[in-house]
C-alpha cells in the first residue's frame, strides 16, 4: 500500500485514512499475504511506520519525482502482487498477473474546483480518470461519490463502496484551558471546509442568542491548508471579541478524544466532502453534530444529525443555537449518532479492498 500521504506536510483526512486502512489491511490479511507500506525517498520515513505493517519500503525517487513519474506514465511498480493506492497517487497500471486498486475520496475536482488549487484540480482529474480506465478497481467511501463519479468520468473498472471506520483514538489526554461549553470544528483549514461560513454563523449567534449561548466559544482543530484562511482575522472582521474563536491546531489522537468527548456540539460546515470523518468521529464520541447538506455527509449521518444548506451561515447559526439551548435535542442527537457510528469499522473497509485482489 502506498503510504506517502503519511509523510505529507499536512496529512489531513487522507492521512488518517491511510494509517487506519493500513492497520486494518494487515489485521484482515488472508493467509499467505503480507501488507507493506511504500513511500518515496525521504530523509526521515519514521511517520510512515505503522505497527503490524511491514516496511515501509523506500522507492528510489524523491516525492516530486515520484509524482511526476507516475503522472507521465512511467511503469514504476512499487512491489508486491497487489497494490492499493489510498489517494490518486498511483502507478499507471498493474503489470500482468498483478492488481492495482485506487481510492477516490471525492469528486471535488469536478464539483467544486474553486476550493482547490488549479494544479490540484488538473492533477486529480487526470489521475482519477486514468485509474477509472486502467486500474483493476476503484474504492469509494460513499454511494454519493460512486454516483457522482460515474456522471463525470468514464468508469470502466469495478467500483466498491467501502465506508471509513471509526478510529480508536485511545484514552483521552488532558487539554489545558478547555471551556465548560464550546462548539467544535475539526479539519484542515482550507476553502472547502467552510470555516468562513462557520465564523460568520458565530457572529450571527453572538448577536441573536441568549447570553449563555452567545458567549460559547468556537474551537478549531486542524492545520492550516492552502488558501490563506485566517479564522482569527475572520472573527475580528465580523466583530467577534478576542477569544470567542480559538485555534487549537493539530492535536494528538488522545487530545482529540478529549475535545470531541467534551464538545457541546460539533459543526461540519463543509462545502464538499466524499465521506466526512469528523462527522463519524464526533458521533462515535457521543457529541451532537450539525453538518451541511453535502450528499456524502447526509449519507454518513443517516438522520442522526441536524442538516443545514451549504454556505448558509444563518441556518447554521440557528441549528447551533437549537442544540446549545435544547438539552433534550442534544441528548437525542448524541444517542442516535453513537448508534450510527457503531455501524462503521476499518476492518470492514479493509475487507472490501481485499476483495479487489483475492477471490
Amino acid at each position: 500500500m502506498i503510504a506517502e500521504q503519511l509523510l505529507a506536510p499536512v496529512p489531513g483526512g487522507t492521512g488518517r485514512y491511510t494509517a487506519q486502512l493500513l492497520r486494518a489491511l494487515a489485521a484482515t490479511a488472508p493467509p499467505g499475504w503480507t501488507v507493506r507500506g511504500v513511500v518515496a525517498r525521504h530523509a526521515d520515513v519514521e511517520a510512515a511506520r505503522i505497527e503490524g505493517v511491514a516496511g515501509p519500503r523506500v522507492l528510489p525517487l524523491p516525492p516530486r519525482a515520484l509524482v511526476a513519474a507516475w503522472e507521465t506514465g512511467a511503469p514504476l511498480w512499487p512491489g508486491g502482487d497487489a497494490v492499493h493506492a489510498p489517494t490518486p497517487l498511483a502507478p499507471p497500471r498493474a503489470p500482468r498477473g498483478r492488481s492495482l486498486t485506487v481510492t477516490v475520496h471525492d469528486t471535488v475536482p469536478w464539483s467544486h474546483p474553486e476550493t482547490l488549487t488549479p494544479r490540484g484540480v488538473s492533477w486529480h482529474r487526470r489521475m482519477v480518470a486514468r485509474a477509472a480506465r486502467r486500474a483493476d478497481g476503484l474504492v469509494v467511501p460513499t454511494r454519493a461519490v460512486a454516483a457522482d463519479l460515474a456522471r463525470r468520468v468514464a468508469v470502466r473498472v469495478p467500483v466498491r463502496v467501502a465506508p471509513h471506520g471509526v478510529t480508536d483514538l485511545g484514552p483521552p489526554a488532558p487539554v489545558p484551558g478547555l471551556p465548560d461549553r464550546y462548539v467544535l470544528a475539526v479539519g484542515t483549514v482550507e476553502p472547502r471546509k467552510g470555516v468562513d461560513v462557520l465564523v460568520e454563523s458565530f457572529a450571527l449567534l453572538a448577536r441573536s442568542a441568549p447570553a449563555e449561548v452567545a458567549d460559547v466559544p468556537l474551537l478549531l482543530v486542524g492545520q492550516p491548508g492552502w488558501g490563506g484562511i485566517d479564522p482569527l482575522r475572520l472573527a475580528a472582521d465580523h466583530g467577534l471579541p478576542e477569544g470567542r474563536v480559538r485555534v487549537l491546531g493539530r492535536l494528538s489522537d488522545a487530545e482529540l478524544a478529549t475535545v470531541l468527548g467534551r464538545a457541546s456540539v460539533v459543526a461540519v460546515p463543509s462545502r464538499a466532502e466524499g465521506f466526512g470523518l469528523p462527522v463519524l468521529e464526533a458521533m462515535a464520541a457521543g457529541a451532537p453534530v450539525v453538518h451541511t447538506d453535502d450528499p456524502a455527509l447526509v449519507e454518513v449521518s443517516a438522520g442522526a444529525a441536524l442538516v443545514v444548506p451549504r454556505g448558509d451561515a444563518r441556518s447554521l447559526a440557528g441549528e447551533l443555537r437549537r442544540v446549545l439551548t435544547d438539552a433534550a435535542l442534544a441528548e437525542r442527537l448524541a444517542s442516535e449518532g453513537h448508534r450510527r457510528a457503531d455501524e462503521f469499522t476499518w476492518n470492514g473497509a479493509a475487507r472490501a479492498v481485499w476483495t479487489s485482489h483475492v477471490t
